[in-house]
């Protein structure tokens, strides 16, 4: 009788392995992120953790075994979630590993952006001596996160500290710690004119595709910035780049876009109040780790019991 396997597409740890294996002692376990040593496992896995382009020819088949995917991202916008739902393959996401990451990030460019950080170091590279016009801080001011899950909880937290005023924007309307006034994605309109720091942590879907476009920069404050760590596609590119020079916003903090790699030609590049990260918000040195911890493994646990996993179960209705 074969054994059952999982198809892991990450080099982890050993001590994580070893956890894993405790687990699943009987499984055979393919594990590595060179794509020749899972190529070829990828039909008759029961589990895979991790999504990479281009496995969807070989794990969803009519012949494949998958039964149970486990990504390593927390948006799953880029997965044939049509092809994966019609197969019944649950779906579990690493949502809320991103938390302390991407709110550390959020807060480097809010901060980075109010304090002119990123003037001062291009000054220090041109040896340059000069005050640049700094005067802004940002205690006691109100920021606005939309999408207030993991990660915009955990920037709603840090907020506090400063002294702000949070206005959160959820889909549900549901109130939440650390949150002043909430708000739901219709009301989004409403909350705009009254932010200092507008704080874009919203998963892709149909419904936030494009959800910020002109009309709302419009309706920001003109000495607001714009934080944007969620996915480039909730955003037209175009409208915010318009309305950075023209003035109607004062700056933006951006890790996601549009088109990734950032085309060379983009005007984004030259915008002095623009900071712009590479789609690195959720990078962190304790990333496998909280994955596989806690997520993957309790997973695995409730899934060899013969229960279907729970954690970050995707909902394929609401694309998240």
């Amino acid at each position: 009788m074969l054994k059952r396997k999982i198809v892991i597409t990450h080099t982890l740890e050993q001590n994580l392995i070893d956890q894993i294996k405790e687990i699943l002692p009987d499984w055979t376990i393919i594990m590595g992120k060179d794509r020749e040593i899972w190529q070829e496992h990828l039909h008759d896995a029961e589990i895979i953790a991790g999504w990479k382009k281009g496995i969807e020819k070989e794990c969803l088949v009519p012949e494949s075994k998958l039964k149970w995917l486990q990504t390593w991202s927390a948006g799953v916008n880029s997965l044939p979630l049509e092809s994966l739902e019609s197969r019944n393959i649950t779906l579990t996401s690493a949502n809320g590993v991103h938390a302390y990451p991407i709110s550390e990030t959020i807060f480097a460019l809010m901060l980075g952006l109010t304090r002119k950080i990123h003037t001062y170091v291009k000054n220090q590279q041109a040896r340059k001596w000069h005050h640049s016009g700094m005067n802004l801080e940002m205690h006691e001011k109100t920021v606005g996160i939309i999408g207030v899950g993991t990660i915009g909880k955990e920037a709603a937290k840090i907020a506090k500290a400063f002294g702000m005023k949070v206005i959160g924007v959820r889909h549900s309307g549901k109130q939440q710690e650390f949150v002043d006034e909430m708000y739901t994605t219709n009301q989004l309109d409403i909350v705009l004119p009254n932010c200092d720091y507008v704080v874009v942590t919203l998963p892709l879907t149909k419904e936030t595709h494009r959800l910020f476009g002109s009309k709302q920069f419009d309706l920001m404050k003109s000495t607001a910035f714009f934080i944007n760590i969620g996915r480039g596609e909730i955003v037209v590119e175009k409208d915010l780049i318009a309305a950075l020079q023209r003035g109607h916003i004062a700056g933006a903090g951006l890790d996601v876009f549009e088109q990734e790699p950032l085309t060379v030609d983009s005007p984004l590049w030259e915008m002095e109040n623009v900071i712009i990260t590479p789609h690195t918000s959720g990078s962190t040195e304790h990333y496998n780790q909280r994955v596989v911890e806690n997520i993957l493994i309790p997973n695995l646990k409730n899934y060899i019991s013969g229960n279907k996993p729970s954690l970050n179960l995707v909902d394929y209705s609401k694309g998240y």
